[in-house]
């Protein structure tokens, strides 16, 4: 048996919940994806990040099952691993779990096991974040367009730079969490979650980035979903490579200089655009992501996204690169197509296809760029388009 240092973390895995909205036939963490459950899965992340106590909260009756996915999940860990009884309530259950923390425990997590897909390096950061006054959440930008509502009646529209969407795990100093349960059990209030019953006592709460695959299962779409994902033992939503095309156009008008590819081009004139107004690097963006099935570049970089306004290239096909290795894929090349009567690429092409290719994280990518003999509004040197081709392959 290996020993393994007494941890000051702990993280309480809420695996109480019915289903009944997953019609699985049985509660929802013991519904299988592939040949493992839920639980199976969101433990099999828990135990990849760094060790730390595990409390599962188990439906009542299920007691033996769970313990028998936590200890196959657990391996050499098990020795830090416990099973508990939830409650009739979600925060009766978390309150069951934190009852069963060890003395040294001090950083206490709480993460919901339908979050099955959920990556360890998302349950190590939200440890990371949490500080002995300051609870974290990893959240996710909200892309959807908002609605304030009257009965059937449209009343206004809600402002998604202040929003995020919750995930779990949630991180909290122990002792704070745990005398916020007790006030919110004396009150009898009722929270949707541990941030807002934490912060309801007084206490700040921080945020940091989530991730896509950390998705709450739910219905049967979220399950099929996930065995979309998980098919062929890959974290990817299928197991064939897969291509996307994307195009950007933008009018000369910009203030300042006009960057294109990633570079700065003294002397001439700008491009108009919410960024830098690259739409070389913008077409990239959306061809990777129609690839990925993860949207376009309007949904996660948009004006409704206020902190990229002014961002170049490399911030954007950083961001890009990060979001399909969370949907489980990598970039096999991309291909680029400009057309304008200028810049000029001939001079600088290999600069801009290493410049393009650094920031994809090594991507081969290549570059055409050609005029279109004075037709249309490149033609008439009122603007440029691209089009760019990417082919990505699942990862592993």
């Amino acid at each position: 048996m290996t020993l393994l240092p007494v941890p000051r973390t702990a993280i309480v895995v809420v695996a109480a919940g019915s289903g009944t909205r997953l019609g699985g036939g049985a509660p929802k963490a013991l519904v299988g994806i592939d040949s493992r459950s839920i639980l199976r899965h969101a433990l099999e992340g828990v135990f990849a990040a760094a060790p730390m106590q595990v409390v599962v909260v188990a439906p009542a009756g299920f007691e033996g099952v769970v313990e028998t996915e936590t200890r196959a999940a657990a391996g050499e860990r098990a020795d830090l691993a416990s099973v508990v009884t939830g409650g009739e309530t979600r925060q009766q259950s978390v309150s069951a779990g934190l009852a069963a923390l060890w003395g040294d425990i001090d950083t206490v997590l709480v993460h919901d096991a339908a979050r099955a897909l959920t990556p360890a390096e998302q349950i190590d950061a939200v440890a990371d974040a949490v500080d002995e006054h300051t609870g974290a959440i990893p959240t996710l930008p909200v892309v959807d367009t908002l609605k304030r509502v009257d009965g059937h009646a449209v009343v206004g529209g809600v402002d998604r730079s202040e929003l995020a969407a919750a995930q779990t795990p949630q991180g909290f100093p122990r002792l704070l969490l745990e005398a916020a349960y007790r006030t919110a059990a004396e009150t009898g209030a009722d929270y949707t979650d541990d941030a807002a019953l934490f912060a309801a006592a007084g206490h700040p709460v921080r945020h940091i980035d989530g991730s896509e695959r950390a998705f709450k299962i739910t219905t049967p779409a979220d399950l099929e979903r996930a065995r979309q994902m998980l098919a062929g033992g890959r974290p990817a939503a299928a197991v064939l490579p897969r291509i996307g095309v994307g195009t950007d156009v933008h009018a000369y008008g910009g203030e300042g200089d006009l960057w294109l590819a990633g570079l700065r081009w003294p002397g001439e004139q700008a491009l108009a655009g919410h960024s830098d107004g690259d739409a070389v690097a913008h077409a990239v963006v959306d061809a990777l992501l129609s690839a990925a099935g993860l949207g376009d570049i309007g949904t996660h970089f948009g004006t409704a996204h206020p902190e990229y306004a002014g961002a170049h290239a490399d911030v954007f096909l950083r961001r890009t690169v990060q979001m399909l290795a969370d949907a489980g894929f990598v970039i096999a090349n991309v291909s680029v197509q400009f057309q304008a009567n200028r810049p000029r690429f001939s001079a600088r092409r290999e600069e801009a296809e290493g410049t393009l290719s650094a920031a994809l994280g090594g991507a081969p990518v290549s570059l055409a760029a050609t005029t279109t003999d004075g037709l249309g509004f490149p033609g008439r040197g009122e603007g440029v388009a691209v089009t760019a081709v990417a082919l990505v392959v699942p990862a592993g």
